[in-house]
């Protein structure tokens, strides 16, 4: 099998648009439509990229990821939003594929890091980035400000 990796164009909006449609299935969460997801991806937040895993079937995977500054040592670095391989085109090194893939781009634009977050309970998931050479940070916490949160906050501005 032939995997090119390659920063997503728009001619892969579809694509993606159902990759994105399975990942919300896959974690069990909603999903906006259609016409909202093809939207989103014409209009990709300044600093958002997407890598796609292109294989002779069409697009299998792909890594959502975005700049950030300042980092450790006020240099810049890479978020990992999401990594999301096809259910049925995992374990043939996709996944593995995109995080390298991910990793040259970093290096080739000076970037001295890439971070990303984990469920705690996906066991499979933390044994893939352990392999990888990743160091779990436990001295970090994740947090999410959202919903009724967000709303209460905002409102405390100004």
């Amino acid at each position: 099998m032939t995997t090119a990796f390659r920063l997503c164009e728009p001619r892969d909006s579809e694509a993606l648009a159902t990759l994105f449609e399975q990942m919300q299935a896959h974690y069990g969460v909603p999903c906006p439509p259609r016409a909202t997801i093809l939207a989103d991806l014409a209009d990709l937040p300044p600093g958002n990229r997407i890598l796609v895993a292109e294989t002779g079937g069409g697009i299998d995977g792909f890594a959502a990821f975005a700049a950030l500054y300042p980092g450790p040592g006020l240099r810049k670095g890479l978020f990992l939003k999401e990594l999301y391989v096809a259910e049925g085109r995992r374990g043939l090194g996709l996944g593995r594929g995109l995080i390298a893939a991910l990793a040259e781009l970093a290096r080739a634009e000076g970037y001295g890091r890439i971070d990303w977050t984990a469920d705690r309970d996906d066991a499979a998931l933390l044994a893939f980035y352990d392999k990888l050479g990743a160091r779990r940070e436990a001295s970090k916490l994740f947090y999410r400000l959202t919903g009724a949160a967000l709303v209460e906050t905002a409102g405390r501005a100004g």
